[in-house]
């Protein structure tokens, strides 16, 4: 079986002190207390600036050894360069920073706008062999335009993942299918939820227990054929991702730490 990494997207949210974080955690301590409870997490701060490498490598001395951090390419590649221009020197930039992570990078998403069609597939075919063979790459497209057999073997010649995120935009049947034809060596996954409504984080608001029950077999058939499957859950997905995040775990079959067991392990110290 793979290494199965499941994690959030993002760390650094307030209504999780209590209901996750234990009562009186700081912001500062909250990286630290999440890496108890997950060994990996999508970083969306990166897909508005570039950090800088101090910053990331604060990061790194945050989490434990085997803990990974999945970062987005910024959006001035994807959204204003779209591809193009000066898109791949800001990307080389990012890379350089990214590496600051050592052995603690995972995968960087490659996030494209709702409104890149597939009327701009040129600007993709030219910039995917530009892209560094040293990195896990990932893809995520927001048109169900792009999701033809031609796309799928252009990112298989350049091992770049074909993200499947669970939003609105794509059918999730059509996604579930997808997850039977990787495109690159290590999968990427995103639950996502339908909108943005949901704005209490502290509990979960919606059952999604029928489609993550659909999705666990989904990620057990990727974990067959491939050595890395990551996943990452919103808080719009239910209203609290950690819950989410834990309750695919136990249909896989993976380890799960409690909230209260944070508390156990504060009065060891």
């Amino acid at each position: 079986m793979a290494d199965i990494r499941l994690g959030t997207q993002g760390w650094n949210y307030d209504a999780w002190v209590g209901p996750f974080y234990p009562d009186g955690t700081r912001p500062p301590d909250y990286l630290g207390v999440y890496s108890r409870a997950f060994n990996t997490v999508e970083v969306d701060s990166t897909f508005y600036a570039i950090p800088p490498a101090k910053v990331v490598r604060g990061w790194a001395s945050r989490v434990p050894a085997g803990f990974t951090f999945a970062l987005k390419l910024p959006q001035a590649v994807t959204h204003e360069q779209r591809l193009r221009g000066s898109a791949t020197d800001i990307a080389n930039r990012f890379f350089d920073v990214a590496r600051e992570l050592g052995g603690k990078l995972g995968p960087i998403l490659i996030q494209l706008g709702p409104d890149f069609a597939p009327v701009e597939e040129g600007a993709l075919r030219e910039f995917l062999p530009l892209l560094p063979n040293d990195l896990h790459l990932a893809i995520e497209f927001r048109q169900k335009g792009w999701l033809r057999d031609d796309i799928c073997t252009l990112l298989h010649e350049h091992q770049v993942a074909l993200a499947l995120s669970d939003g609105k935009w794509i059918p999730r049947r059509q996604l579930l299918n997808l997850a039977g034809k990787p495109t690159g060596s290590f999968a990427y996954l995103r639950w996502m939820g339908p909108d943005r409504t949901i704005v209490d984080y502290s509990h979960v608001q919606v059952d999604r227990s029928e489609e993550l029950a659909a999705w666990s077999a989904a990620v057990r058939a990727l974990a067959v054929r491939l050595p890395s499957v990551y996943g990452y859950v919103n808080n719009h997905f239910a209203g609290h991702s950690p819950q989410s995040v834990r309750e695919l775990s136990r249909l896989l079959g993976l380890p799960v730490v409690e909230p209260r067991q944070f508390g156990e392990q504060m009065t060891l110290f």
